[in-house]
């Protein structure tokens, strides 16, 4: 395979695996397993495989790190996986794949947001990469009110034979107008808390020696934290038994295929193409999601489901698309100041030039 193809299906792959996680998701809670006890068991698996790699790898460095960075993961593991997870399990279940998948797709917008109102991002309305990166954030809300106020027509599957029969919850839970706002605020809410992690890590990376030790601390912490959870709120233990069915298929897939593949593929897509071709993919997590609920899950999709995740990716593209031109124009700048400067500098006269500027002349050329 051609080297400059190979980000291209990578991409593909981890929009698949996200669409999985989804819809197994979704038929293990309408299996009756509970949310809840769903990420403990999730974040227990991904810490058993995660930590004996991360002891051999980063033994060394895991000494380097002080109380309050161990302290700064704790809170971090708190914000976006124990609350923000938990939120968004919960919203998955009182809505459907389709409406989480498309969700999905506002995390970079509530990001750039975020990091806007932390001074991390600008956002010029007189120009026009500026107008796109406001009208993008309007265009996601707009999405996320659809999704909740407008359910619409159901697009009928074609395939008429469900692959998971639930065994509680299921479509008059579902297709009930309270739980579905409900469910899709809970997505929202969630995808801040996720956004939020995001901003967050960004300052702890420079704290932190490693990013697999950084991934492995925070699987342990918040096993700790969803369990406490968990126990808390979910005092039937017959909640915590799995079959050897599509519960204990969600739990293992999750915990390998989305915390462990698609996290590897991510980071070697980044590193190859960067933060702004990896985001440009997450549509395809929506494509491939409603695809699966009507071609193979025999689930029936809402029009107000695949409007709003219409709107939610317009408003994506948007501030992509704004981001991209910002970054044109500054790098357009800084060229333009150090050519001003080299210009500058050899307007001076090789009599009047210390020794290090006339090594740097001397390199430029």
């Amino acid at each position: 395979m051609a080297q400059d193809k190979r980000p291209y299906v990578v991409v593909v792959i981890i929009q698949a695996i996200y669409a999985g996680m989804f819809v197994l998701s979704k038929a293990a809670f309408d299996a009756g397993l509970s949310p809840l006890v769903f990420l403990f068991y999730r974040q227990a698996m991904a810490s058993v495989v995660l930590l004996p790699i991360t002891i051999v790898a980063k033994w060394g460095t895991s000494s380097n790190l002080s109380f309050m960075v161990l302290f700064k993961i704790f809170i971090l593991s708190l914000i976006g996986i124990t609350f923000g997870l938990n939120v968004s399990h919960i919203g998955l279940k009182l809505t459907s794949e389709t409406v989480g998948s498309a969700a999905f797709n506002a995390i970079p917008v509530i990001t750039f947001f975020l990091a806007f109102l932390m001074r991390m991002e600008t956002l010029n309305l007189t120009k026009s990469h500026g107008i796109a990166k406001a009208a993008g954030v309007i265009l996601c809300l707009a999405g996320v009110g659809l999704i909740a106020f407008y359910m619409g027509p159901s697009i009928p599957p074609l395939n008429h034979h469900q692959l998971f029969h639930p065994e509680s919850g299921g479509p008059s839970e579902v297709h009930s107008k309270g739980t579905w706002i409900k469910g899709t605020f809970l997505l929202f809410f969630a995808n801040v808390a996720w956004s939020l992690w995001l901003v967050m890590q960004g300052f702890i990376l420079k704290e932190c020696p490693s990013k697999i030790l950084l991934t492995t601390i925070q699987c342990v912490f918040s096993t700790l934290q969803t369990f406490v959870v968990a126990i808390a709120f979910e005092r039937d233990f017959s909640k915590w038994k799995m079959g050897f069915d599509v519960q204990l298929l969600s739990v293992v897939y999750c915990a390998l295929c989305n915390a462990g593949i698609s996290w590897y593929l991510q980071a070697w897509c980044l590193q190859v193409k960067g933060p702004v071709f990896v985001a440009m993919s997450n549509p395809l997590c929506i494509i491939f999601t409603v695809l699966s609920a009507i071609l193979i899950l025999g689930v029936p999709v809402s029009l107000g489901s695949i409007l709003g995740g219409i709107l939610t990716v317009a408003g994506l593209y948007s501030v992509l698309w704004g981001k991209n031109i910002e970054s044109k124009m500054f790098k357009l700048s800084n060229e333009n100041s150090e050519g001003q400067n080299r210009e500058e500098q050899i307007a001076v006269p090789i009599g009047e030039r210390t020794p290090q500027e006339t090594i740097t002349v001397a390199t430029t050329f």
